[in-house]
């Protein structure tokens, strides 16, 4: 078998291993499998070429642009994953760990392109809330919004997910702008490698907006400035090491850690066995022990349970346990693969030494257990081992040590306070899972012990068919914890974006606000439709462009109409002495949703054309009633555009609704599919 060299990709070339290259080892087998590193790597070439080629070519795409980039990422890694799956047997992974692994970065990919097209404009400038009103006449205004950092994003990620712990990183940094820097862990960095092969023959992605370093850094961090940003994912005390770099510190340089964390499971008190609960809990644990044996950052390491289900817990947990085959994991019958490395396996054996001084081991023997298809004493195995530790409070290592394989152990709890204290001896988790049916068991352990975890996670028999595991972080949320996991926010949704973004308060005129941000705000100049809106395709329409309507008269038939239709009679609308005893009408008023569906009458173009579909309403508010007699009229100016596809965009309109003193009544943003000219 030939030995893989793995490359570097700095400024444009890949660079095989050279001097300082080191060996790697098959989980499986022991061998040498590659080789990885180079002492000669230029950080400074390659950070120049990520600022001043990969931003710039990055930066000139809007939000949308390379939301659909990072798509199209996805679905080619889709096609190429085969190769993945090999390589990844080799670090120890099963099939079942491949999905997690190399299926869940691709769908994190997913899921990240769907969040910038949904949710981020179609632009270059994010908006971050509404705009404040500075002065009193509306004249000076103020606006957060986000940018993305001129610098490069170093991504410094863990052994045991090199393809799902890059693209999680890889994604939002790709979609704010800013090119990345991948540093993956040497013992499966032939996988990442792979990976950032099969993206870079692509040619998807711009130059410079991705490069690779497969062995050390050098001194990148010492050339880093405050546009660039660290991500780093690994042990606390090698986040300590870098996060203390002199120049990390001078330079304001961000630093987001996710780190290694004592997460905790608790079996609720209504979970006793031969409920769906406590069956539940078995299987959770018993999965968080053995996928990627052991080695997830979201693995559960601490069992807290109600004193009077700790033996069954155990006897069930066992049970289950001893049914896991172990052994080569390219094997169908395999459930649980190797360790990354043997020297891991020496590593968590340490921390099992120290947990055996607080904790009896009641299942799972390191020097008598069985592989299938492979060589226990060559490969990297461990058989699940669980502890039980029945005096907690006195306990320091159960607490503070993190054996980072297929470990865990159990401990009672008297009461939920009890509990809540156990979990936050952990101090600071990413996750924390609590099985149970109980509202007020959930509540009160949200309540005593939030503060100290990234995520709480609940689970029961109504909703186990389609949650996604205590160890699933998903890029929807956010992934991170307070204290020993490192206080920093990975994934999140459009806050992952936000994390390689400046924050900037604007002030200035509406018109000033709205050159910048792209969206029209009121008071800003309109633009005089050439013709009705309603009649030309979307990349026509301009921001500012407005039409303002013919009045017409609310009367009290109309009022009575609309009750007697709808069924509305609300008696601010029917009785004119009920209604001026009511301190927001001067008497009976017309119903806000009849002015509503006046206004479109009045501003509604009825012949076909670009407007295919109206598709709802935001912010509306009912600023001053409308009694009858008042007229009605309309300013409807297009406010914001966004492209959805080839065939059509969404168009925003502000609506303002006013009454024949000129006074606001009411007010809405309108949004409508618009299809492009033909």
């Amino acid at each position: 078998m030939s030995i893989i060299a793995v490359s570097s990709y700095a400024a444009g070339h890949w660079i095989p291993p050279g001097a300082g290259a080191r060996p790697v080892e098959s989980a499986v087998t022991g061998e040498v499998i590659a080789e990885s590193g180079n002492d000669a790597l230029d950080a400074g070439t390659m950070l120049d070429y990520a600022r001043e080629v990969g931003g710039p070519a990055l930066r000139a795409l809007t939000f949308h642009d390379r939301a659909r980039m990072v798509k199209a990422l996805a679905m080619h890694l889709q096609e190429h994953r085969a190769l993945l799956y090999a390589l990844s047997h080799r670090t120890g992974a099963t099939m079942a760990d491949n999905r997690i692994d190399i299926d869940g970065g691709i769908g994190t990919l997913f899921v990240f392109a769907s969040k910038g097209r949904r949710e981020m404009p179609d632009g270059q400038v994010y908006l971050d809330g509404p705009v404040e009103q500075l002065s009193r006449d509306g004249t000076f205004l103020g606006q957060h919004i986000h940018t993305p950092l001129l610098g490069a994003a170093v991504q410094i990620n863990a052994f045991n997910f090199p393809v799902w712990g890059m693209l999680e990183k890889l994604a939002p940094a790709l979609i704010a702008g800013v090119p990345s820097i991948v540093k993956p862990a040497t013992a499966t960095g032939y996988v990442a490698e792979a990976c950032v092969r099969i993206i870079l023959d692509s040619g998807i992605l711009p130059d410079g907006a991705l490069q690779l370093v497969s062995g050390g850094l050098g001194d990148m961090l010492e050339r880093l400035d405050a546009q660039d940003s660290v991500a780093f994912t690994g042990s606390a005390a090698t986040a300590r090491t870098l996060r203390a770099t002199p120049n990390l510190l001078d330079a304001a340089v961000r630093f987001t850690a996710e780190q290694d964390s004592l997460n905790a499971s608790v079996l609720g008190p209504d979970a006793t066995p031969g409920t769906p609960e406590f069956d539940l809990f078995v299987k959770e644990a018993a999965r968080e022990m053995t996928a990627k044996a052991g080695q997830k950052c979201t693995a559960i390491r601490r069992i807290i349970a109600p004193e009077a289900q700790v033996g069954p817990l155990i006897e069930a947990l066992s049970a289950r346990l001893s049914k896991t085959v172990i052994g080569d994991p390219a094997r169908d019958d395999v459930r649980m693969g190797a360790l990354v490395s043997r020297a891991q396996r020496r590593d968590v054996l340490d921390k099992v030494a120290l947990l055996d001084a607080e904790a009896e081991r009641v299942h799972g023997d390191p020097d008598a257990f069985a592989v299938t298809g492979a060589d226990r004493e060559r490969g990297a195995f461990l058989p699940p081992m669980l502890f039980r530790c029945d005096d907690p409070d006195a306990a320091v290592r159960v607490h503070d040590t993190e054996a980072f394989g297929p470990v865990a152990t159990v401990m009672p709890y008297r009461d939920i306070d009890h509990a809540a204290r156990l979990l936050n001896r952990g101090k600071g988790s990413l996750v924390a899972s609590v099985v149970t049916r109980d509202g007020e068991t959930a509540r009160a352990l949200t309540l005593a012990s939030a503060a100290w975890h990234g995520r709480l996670y609940f689970n029961n028999r109504d909703s186990m068919a389609e949650s996604t595991g205590h160890g699933s972080p998903l890029p929807h949320m956010v992934h991170g914890g307070p204290g020993r996991a490192g206080g920093g926010e990975e994934l999140g949704g459009v806050r992952a974006m936000l994390h390689h973004m400046q924050r900037t308060a604007i002030q200035g005129s509406p018109d000033i606000l709205t050159a910048i941000g792209g969206r029209w705000v009121p008071g800003a100049a309109e633009i005089e439709a050439p013709a009705h809106p309603f009649t030309r395709p979307f990349e026509a329409l301009r921001i500012g462009e407005t039409i303002h309507t013919e009045s017409r008269e609310v009367t009290s038939e109309d009022i009575a109409h609309f009750a007697e239709f709808t069924g509305d009679t609300f008696y601010a609308h029917m009785d004119d002495a009920a209604a001026a005893a009511n301190p927001f009408f001067p008497g009976r008023v017309a119903h806000g949703y009849l002015l509503l569906s006046f206004a479109a009458g009045l501003f509604v173009q009825p012949d076909p054309g670009p407007v295919l579909a109206n598709t709802g309403l935001d912010s509306l508010r009912f600023l001053k009633p409308l009694p009858p007699g008042e007229r009605l009229a309309v300013r409807l100016t297009v406010k914001h555009k966004t492209r959805r596809n080839d065939d059509y965009g969404e168009v925003r309109w502000h609506v303002t609704l006013t009454d024949g003193a000129g006074d606001r009544v009411a007010e809405y943003e309108l949004l409508t599919m618009n299809a492009f000219g033909t």
